[in-house]
C-alpha cells in the first residue's frame, strides 16, 4: 500500500502468459504490447527493478534468475536449417472455394521478409499467377464480385512481394491486361474503373517514324502499361508500403534504358527523324509529332548513366539536333516552339559549351539576326504568356550559357574570351532592346505589368553579368550609357522594375570600380535615385531601405570619390532626413576627407595616433615623444623648456600639476627605499627604478640605467661632464628647464604596476649601497 501522498498510478498493464519481457541492464523491463508498440519502465535502483521483475515471473511461472520471461525462437534460425529442397510455403489450390484463404496467406506473409521470400518462391514455382488469371476471367463472366475482390487483394500483395521474375510474367502480352482487369475491382469502391477500357480505345499508339524492330515496339508497349499501372491503377502506397515497390520503379527505368539504346542504335531511324524535322515540306500536325516525340526521346535519356548519356547526346549532335532546333524556333506553331524550347533546355543543361560551340560557329556564316540564341532572346521577349513562364525558362537558359563559372579554359583557347566578345558584338542588343526602347524619356514609355516583368527579366540578367562579366559589360554600360537608362524605370508605377533597377546600379556600386564611378559623377547619376527617394515621402518600405542601404554601403565603405559627389552635390535635398544617421554619416566622411586634403601632416599624426591608440606600456613611447627624447641637447638653447609636440599648447600650471604629484610619489618611494635598504644586504645589482637628480640652476636628467651612478652634475655619464649628452646613453634622458620646470610624460595608470615590480624587485634583487641612491636636490 502506497502512502497517501503517493498514491499514483504510473502503469496500470495486464501480464499475460505469454508475453514476453526482458530484463535489462538491471534497472530496465522492456515488453511490447502491439507490433509497433513498445513499452518500458526504468527503476532508479535495481532493487525496485527485482522486486517487478520478480512479480512478472512468478505470474507467468518463470524463473526471476533469467532476464527473459519466454523462450524465444528465432525464425530466421528455425528456417536456417529448413531443407531447403522442400517447399517453403505451400500454397492452397487455385480454386474459387479458395480464394478467401489464399488472401489471407498472401496479406499474413507481407509484414515477414522470409515469409514473403517463400510466398514468391511459391508463387514463381508453380506457374501460380496464370492459374489466378484464369479465375479472374470465369469470376467476371460469373459476375462474381466476392470472388473478384479477394483477386484484388491477392494481385496487389503479389505487387508488394517485389520480386522482378513475377514482374516479368504479369507484364507480359498474354498477362498485363488481365492483371490491370483484376486491380480494377477494389473494394474500397462502389464501382468498378474502367482502366482497360481506356487503355485499348482511348490510348493510341502513334508511330511518327516507322519502327522496323518488333522487340523496340512491344518494350515500348509494355513500359507504357507498366507506367500507367505505377501512376493510375495501384493505389497510392503508404508509408510502409513505399519501399516495396522500388522492383517496379527499376523495372520501368531499365525499360527506358533499353528504348534509349535500341533507339539510338537505329541509325536510319533517327536519319528519317531529323530530315523530317527540317524538311520545309512537312505539314504541321506531323512536325508536332516529331518535335515530341524527340522531346520524349530526351526525357527519356535522363534516365541513362553519365557516359550512356554522353553517348545519346553526341550522336543527337552529330545527327544534327541544334541545326533542326534552329528551323523548328523559327516556325509560327506556338507549341512547336514550346517543345523545341524544352528540348534546348536539356541540351544546354547537359552541354552549354556544345551550344556555345554551335551558335559561334553559324556567326561566321550567317547574319545576327537568324542566330540560334538570337532567336531564344526574341522569344523570350515575345512571349505572350501574361505570366511570362516561357521568358522565366529562357531567361535561365541564357543565364547558363553566359555564365562563366561552366566555361572551359583549355591550352589552345579560352572559352570565356572568345563566347563573351561573340555575345557582347552579336547579342546584346538583342537583349537590351526592349529596355533601350521603353527608356528614351524620363519616365518609361510603356508601363504596364507584362512590359515591366519582362523588362524585369532582362535587368535581372543584366545585373548577373555586372557581377560576373568584367571589361566587357563595363564598356558596354559606359558607351551605350546603359545604368542612366535603367535608372528611368525607378519612376515605374511597378515597385518591382523600381528595385530592380535599384538592385543593377547598387550592384555596380558594389564593385567599387573608379571607372563605373567617374561615369556615375560624370552623368549625376543620383539624380533619379534621390527623387525617387524623396517622391517615396516618409513611407517604410521595401524601397526606402534599398535606397538607404545603398547610401550606406558608400558610407561604411568610405567610396571618396561617391561620397564627395553626393555631398556637394545632393546635401540640401538630404540634410533634413535625421531617422537614420547614414546622410549625417556622409557629410562627416565628406568633411574629414576635406580635412585631410587642407592638412596633409594632421592627417599622418592622426594615422600614428591610430596606429598606437591601445598602447598600454608605459616604457614604450610613442613617436612624438621618442623624437623628443632623442633630440640632441646641443641643438637646444639654454634655458628653453622642451615638451613633446603634443604638448606644446599646454600652459605651466597644466604641466606643474603632474610633475609635483609624480614627485610626492617618488619622495614616498624613496622614504620606503631606505627602509628595505637598512634591512638588506649590499648587492652589485641595481632595483630597477626611476632615477631623478634636479639642478636648480642648470638641468635635470631622467634614466633608468640598467647599472650603477646616479646622475650628480658633474659626475661621469651624467647631463653636466664634459662630452655628455643624449646621444651618450641610449637609456638616458636629458629635460632642460627653466626655473626649475621640468617636461615629463606622466603616466598614471601605471604606478601601480611600478609599485607592484618594486615590490617584487626586493625579493628578486639586491637593493642599492645608499651611496646610489636617487639624490633630490634644488
Amino acid at each position: 500500500m502506497l502512502p497517501t501522498e503517493l498514491k499514483w498510478i504510473f502503469l496500470l498493464g495486464v501480464i499475460i502468459m505469454n508475453l514476453l519481457f526482458f530484463c535489462q541492464k538491471d534497472t530496465l523491463i522492456v515488453w511490447s504490447e502491439a507490433e509497433n508498440y513498445d513499452l518500458a519502465l526504468s527503476f532508479q535502483e535495481k532493487a525496485g527493478c527485482d522486486e517487478i521483475w520478480e512479480k512478472i515471473c512468478q505470474v507467468q511461472g518463470k524463473d526471476p534468475s533469467v532476464d527473459i520471461t519466454q523462450d524465444v525462437v528465432d525464425e530466421s534460425e528455425e528456417e536456417r536449417f529448413d531443407d531447403m529442397s522442400s517447399p517453403g510455403l505451400e500454397l492452397p489450390p487455385c480454386e474459387l472455394n479458395r480464394l478467401e484463404d489464399l488472401a489471407e496467406l498472401v496479406a499474413s506473409s507481407l509484414p515477414s521478409p522470409l515469409r514473403r521470400e517463400k510466398l514468391a518462391l511459391a508463387v514463381e514455382n508453380e506457374g501460380y499467377i496464370r492459374k489466378l488469371l484464369e479465375l479472374f476471367r470465369i469470376c467476371e463472366d460469373l459476375d462474381n464480385t466476392e470472388g473478384l475482390h479477394h483477386l484484388y487483394e491477392i494481385i496487389k500483395g503479389i505487387f508488394l512481394l517485389n520480386r522482378t521474375a513475377l514482374f516479368e510474367v504479369m507484364f507480359s502480352d498474354e498477362c498485363i491486361m488481365d492483371v490491370i482487369g483484376c486491380l480494377e475491382f477494389d473494394p474500397a469502391l462502389p464501382q468498378p474503373r474502367r482502366h482497360r477500357e481506356f487503355l485499348t480505345k482511348t490510348a493510341r499508339f502513334k508511330e511518327v517514324i516507322p519502327i522496323s524492330d518488333p522487340e523496340l515496339r512491344q518494350k515500348i508497349h509494355q513500359t507504357y502499361r507498366v507506367q500507367y499501372i505505377q501512376d493510375m491503377v495501384l493505389p497510392t502506397p503508404s508509408v510502409f508500403e513505399e519501399n516495396m515497390l522500388s522492383t517496379l520503379h527499376s523495372f520501368i527505368f531499365f525499360n527506358k534504358v533499353e528504348i534509349v539504346g535500341m533507339l539510338q542504335d537505329d541509325e536510319k531511324f533517327l536519319t528519317d527523324l531529323f530530315a523530317q524535322l527540317t524538311d520545309e515540306a512537312t505539314d504541321d500536325d506531323k512536325r508536332h509529332e516529331l518535335v515530341n516525340f524527340l522531346k520524349e526521346f530526351c526525357a527519356f535519356s535522363q534516365t541513362l548513366q553519365p557516359q550512356n548519356r554522353d553517348a545519346f547526346f553526341k550522336t543527337l549532335s552529330n545527327m544534327g539536333i541544334l541545326p533542326a532546333l534552329e528551323v523548328i524556333l523559327g516556325m509560327d506553331d506556338v507549341q512547336v516552339r514550346g517543345a523545341a524550347t524544352d528540348i534546348f533546355s536539356y541540351l544546354v543543361e547537359y552541354n552549354p559549351s556544345m551550344v556555345r560551340e554551335f551558335v559561334m560557329q553559324e556567326s561566321q556564316q550567317n547574319d545576327d539576326d537568324i542566330l540560334l540564341i538570337n532567336l531564344i532572346i526574341e522569344h523570350m521577349i515575345c512571349d505572350t504568356d501574361p505570366e511570362l513562364g516561357g521568358a522565366v525558362q529562357l531567361m535561365g537558359l541564357l543565364r547558363t550559357l553566359v555564365d562563366p563559372e561552366n566555361m572551359l579554359a583549355t591550352a589552345n583557347k579560352t572559352e570565356k574570351t572568345e563566347f563573351l566578345s561573340f555575345f557582347y558584338k552579336h547579342c546584346m542588343h538583342v537583349l537590351s532592346a526592349p529596355l533601350l526602347a521603353n527608356t528614351t524619356e524620363e519616365k518609361p514609355s510603356k508601363d504596364d505589368f507584362q512590359t515591366s516583368q519582362l523588362l524585369a527579366l532582362i535587368l535581372e540578367l543584366l545585373t548577373f553579368c555586372v557581377e560576373h562579366h568584367t571589361y566587357h559589360i563595363k564598356n558596354y554600360i559606359i558607351n551605350k550609357d546603359i545604368l542612366r537608362r535603367v535608372l528611368v524605370l525607378t519612376a515605374s508605377q511597378h515597385a518591382f522594375l523600381a528595385l530592380c533597377a535599384l538592385r543593377f546600379m547598387r550592384r555596380i556600386i558594389g564593385l567599387k570600380d573608379e571607372f563605373y564611378n567617374r561615369y556615375i559623377m560624370r552623368n549625376f547619376l543620383f539624380e533619379p535615385v534621390i527623387k525617387a527617394f524623396l517622391n517615396n515621402g516618409s513611407r517604410y518600405n521595401l524601397m526606402n531601405s534599398a535606397i538607404i542601404e545603398m547610401f550606406e554601403y558608400v558610407r561604411v565603405e568610405d567610396v571618396k570619390s561617391l561620397t564627395a559627389h553626393i555631398v556637394e552635390n545632393y546635401w540640401k535635398a538630404l540634410e533634413d532626413v535625421d531617422y537614420v544617421q547614414t546622410f549625417k554619416g556622409l557629410k562627416l566622411r565628406y568633411e574629414q576627407q576635406r580635412e585631410r586634403q587642407d592638412n596633409p601632416k594632421l592627417d599622418s599624426m592622426r594615422s600614428i595616433l591610430r596606429n598606437h591608440r591601445f598602447r598600454r606600456d608605459a616604457r614604450t613611447l610613442e613617436d612624438e615623444e621618442e623624437m623628443w627624447f632623442n633630440a640632441d641637447e646641443d641643438d637646444l638653447e639654454d634655458g628653453e623648456a622642451v615638451v613633446p609636440p603634443s604638448d606644446k599648447m599646454k600652459s605651466e600650471e597644466d604641466l606643474m600639476e603632474p610633475i609635483s604629484k609624480f614627485m610626492e610619489r617618488k619622495k614616498l618611494k624613496d622614504t620606503e627605499d631606505k627602509e628595505v635598504l637598512g634591512k638588506s644586504s649590499l648587492s652589485g645589482r641595481q632595483n630597477p627604478s626611476f632615477k631623478l637628480s634636479f639642478s636648480g640652476s642648470t638641468k635635470t636628467s631622467l634614466s633608468s640605467p640598467p647599472s650603477s651612478a646616479s646622475l650628480n652634475p658633474g659626475s661621469p655619464g651624467s647631463p653636466g661632464s664634459p662630452g655628455s649628452g643624449a646621444r651618450s646613453s641610449p637609456s638616458s634622458t636629458t629635460v632642460t628647464t627653466k626655473g626649475g620646470l621640468v617636461g615629463l610624460v606622466d603616466y598614471p595608470d601605471d604606478d601601480d604596476e611600478e609599485e607592484e615590480e618594486d615590490e617584487e624587485g626586493e625579493s628578486k634583487e639586491d637593493p642599492l649601497p645608499p651611496s646610489k641612491k636617487s639624490k633630490l636636490s634644488s
